[in-house]
């Protein structure tokens, strides 16, 4: 029996962390695949699918990520490596839909329409309510209410021009200390600006601030810097 077309976006699957569960119960692939088939009616999974999504090279889909983890006695969460998505957080905290949409105040199919199209469109009150039942950390919450972009470029002004000017502007998107955000944009702009000492331009764009390779890698990875820089920050 073939399997069937996955209908949606298939979660980053941790392989390691299933092929370990696994062994942790003393059960073979034909085990879970057996649980799989008698439990959850799924008739297609085989021993060598199980395999295949131990080794990596292919993944369950949400429906079966979800029968995996009934069949290995863990969350779904257990199973997923680093979330990325709505749906994806969703299913890390092993939450319905409904769950979800409830404690946001969102009708359930205004909330079936984000997450299928990987848009959140709450606002503040609801987007506060969505960090706390899905326990985001501060970079996945901005990553998800769709902030990312407007930070990058807040943030590459900052290392490209006078940081003091963006620390207000940047606040608005990450609700932090101004002490900390002030700290964070004046390592920042030191760091992007010895990259520009230690690399000089050789022909560069000037759009991208006269940077060369190693300062335009920097301006391409800026949020990332951000949040390491924050983490880091003794402040």
């Amino acid at each position: 029996m073939h399997r069937p077309q996955a209908q949606q976006p298939t979660p980053p699957f941790n392989a390691p962390a299933a092929r370990r569960l696994r062994a942790a119960l003393g059960m073979g692939p034909e085990h879970v695949a057996y649980g799989l088939r008698a439990s959850y009616g799924l008739p297609y999974v085989t021993p060598d699918l199980v395999a295949a999504w131990e080794r990596g090279t292919t993944a369950p889909s949400s429906p079966e990520l979800t029968a995996l983890a009934g069949v290995l006695w863990c969350s779904a969460g257990e199973l997923i490596d680093a979330p990325r998505t709505l749906r994806e957080h969703r299913l890390a905290r092993d939450l319905a839909q409904e769950d979800v949409a409830r404690a946001a105040g969102l009708e359930l199919s205004a909330y079936q329409q984000m997450e299928e199209s990987g848009t959140w469109r709450g606002n503040e009150r609801q987007s506060t309510a969505l960090a706390a039942v899905l326990e985001l950390s501060l970079p996945d919450f901005i990553t998800l209410t769709g902030r990312d972009g407007r930070l990058a470029e807040l943030l590459r002004g900052a290392v490209t021009t006078r940081w003091q000017a963006q620390v207000r502007a940047v606040g608005k998107v990450v609700p932090l200390d101004r002490q900390l955000l002030e700290n964070v944009l004046e390592e920042m702009h030191a760091d992007y600006q010895g990259q520009l000492v230690t690399t000089p331009d050789r022909g560069g764009d000037p759009a991208d601030g006269g940077s060369g390779a190693s300062g335009r890698e920097y301006l391409d990875r800026v949020v990332g810097h951000f949040w390491s820089t924050v983490h880091s920050s003794p402040y």
